[in-house]
């Protein structure tokens, strides 16, 4: 189960990946349980991206709210 904490970073991956910090203790926690991947951009940046199993928790979760 997730914390708000990391349920929020996890919305937060989808909505606006360019603005997440690379150095949030929560994307330990999402990268574990495979939600999150870091992805390599053509311009040597890295970002932040969801993973199928991290979009069908937020799609589980907005079919259940």
């Amino acid at each position: 189960m997730l914390s708000p904490h990391e349920f929020a970073t996890l919305l937060l991956v989808q909505e606006s990946p360019h603005q997440v910090d690379m150095e949030r203790e929560e994307l330990d926690a999402l990268l574990e349980r495979q939600l999150v991947q870091l992805e390599n951009l053509a311009s040597g940046r890295q970002q932040w991206r969801l993973t199928a199993s991290g979009d069908s928790t937020i799609k589980a979760f907005k079919r259940f709210s």
